[in-house]
């Protein structure tokens, strides 16, 4: 029955994509300022995306650097919601990790949450305590986009293969999930990085979110109104 639900839940999620696909299309198109010293340093996450990329096809790929990432984001979801850690285990083939407790987000966690990406954030904030940082800001940005590349192009090769987490909660539920969470990270760097606000997002969101279900449900109640006609010209 709770996979049902949870079916249903990622069915209804669907509009979702649609909205904050749509939304982060927008807001792209307003953020890339190439005329600018501002539009030039946004241009530095696309490039440490791009050559990550290269990387994970060009050379042998770190499995165990993965592995050990996407443990650790269970462990830290996990220690976020007040679960205990146990033992973790880490090989080249897989890992896992103890955990007094789970739920749908801890188990999804490693497929949406950046973790290198993470760190390299707190990291550059960390270190602007102390120093300045900002004339690194470049590099730092170059940083982001090489590890959130990371974290993409693994996440991508991992769910084309049997993923235990995926299946646990169910494949539409999870993709469903997993996909709305990363193209929300995307908004967000984009106002990180360009020229939009957080409120000028969400708006977007609401905006794009309101249209989508709106269609979504316009054509639901045709499907109904469809099917309850022929059920009566059945009978």
């Amino acid at each position: 029955m709770v996979r049902f639900l949870k079916m249903l839940a990622g069915l209804a999620l669907l509009p979702g994509c649609w909205a904050v696909s749509a939304a982060v299309y927008t807001l792209y198109g307003t953020s890339v300022d190439t005329g600018s010293a501002a539009g030039w340093e946004a241009w530095a996450l696309p490039i440490g995306f791009a050559a990550w990329v290269a990387t994970y096809f060009l050379l042998p790929r770190p499995v165990r650097a993965y592995v050990l990432g996407h443990e650790l984001t269970h462990a830290l979801w996990a220690l976020m919601m007040g679960a205990r850690i146990g033992r973790m285990k880490i090989g080249r083939t897989g890992g896992h990790v103890m955990l007094s407790k789970s739920n749908f987000l801890i188990t999804l966690a490693p497929y949406f949450f950046p973790f290198y990406t993470f760190l390299v954030i707190a990291a550059y904030y960390l270190a602007g305590l102390w120093i300045d940082v900002e004339g690194s800001r470049a590099w730092w940005l170059v940083a982001v986009g090489a590890t959130w590349s990371f974290h993409i192009t693994f996440t991508l090769g991992m769910l084309a293969q049997h993923q235990p987490d995926v299946k646990e909660h169910g494949r539409i539920f999870s993709y469903t999930v997993i996909y709305i969470a990363n193209v929300l990270a995307i908004g967000c760097w984009l106002v990180a990085v360009g020229s939009p606000r957080l409120a000028s997002f969400a708006d977007l969101l609401g905006t794009e979110g309101t249209m989508a279900y709106s269609f979504a449900g316009h054509q639901a109640a045709l499907a109904w109104a469809w099917i309850a006609k022929w059920g009566a010209g059945m009978r």
